[in-house]
């Protein structure tokens, strides 16, 4: 059986893209890592998300994800207010960034890590259009305070699923995963 160790929608949806036999166990961890790159941040913590839910599943094949937004050399992660959700996507109006997602699969006792990259480019926003997107609550649970399927981004390249936050193009394809999946 395959558990995600997440609660996330945008997670749960993607991963049932690929099959129907997961439950679903929410990793609670604080999102703490020494690492300064960002493909190492977020394979990190994808790990400590994971390594909590194996805990519980040793029989299991567990997965863990972790994403962050990448600008201008800063994590700009999940806000925790509107003011700084209206900040960060100032930052991004009319800018390309990147977009990192870890994945850790623990799969009888041993670890398998990797990242996935995407970049996007969020249109040119106004402030009354930031302030609309804002109020409207979607940037609240999202890293970089937005979600490329609200319509925000005018271009990007690479996986749009890493974009949304489990990267299942690269997920499929890994070969601890093939009698799983």
């Amino acid at each position: 059986m395959i558990v995600l160790a997440s609660a996330s929608p945008r997670r749960i949806e993607l991963l049932s893209k690929l099959t129907a036999r997961y439950i679903v166990e929410a990793a609670h961890v604080e999102e703490v890592t020494d690492s300064l790159h960002p493909a190492d941040i977020v394979m990190d913590l994808a790990t400590l998300k994971a390594a909590a839910v194996a805990i519980n599943h040793p029989c299991d094949t567990v997965i863990g994800a972790d994403t962050l937004v990448w600008y201008d050399g800063e994590a700009l992660g999940k806000p925790s207010s509107k003011a700084e959700a209206f900040e960060c996507l100032k930052k991004l109006s009319g800018n390309v960034h990147s977009v990192y997602t870890g994945v850790c699969v623990i799969k009888g006792g041993r670890q398998y890590r990797t990242f996935d990259l995407s970049r996007v480019r969020i249109r040119d926003m106004s402030d009354d259009e930031i302030v609309r997107y804002v109020e409207g609550g979607s940037p609240m649970d999202k890293a970089g305070a937005y979600g490329i399927q609200d319509g925000v981004a005018c271009s990007f390249s690479g996986s749009y699923d890493n974009i949304v936050g489990f990267p299942t193009e690269l997920i499929a394809g890994l070969p601890v995963l093939a009698e799983d999946l």
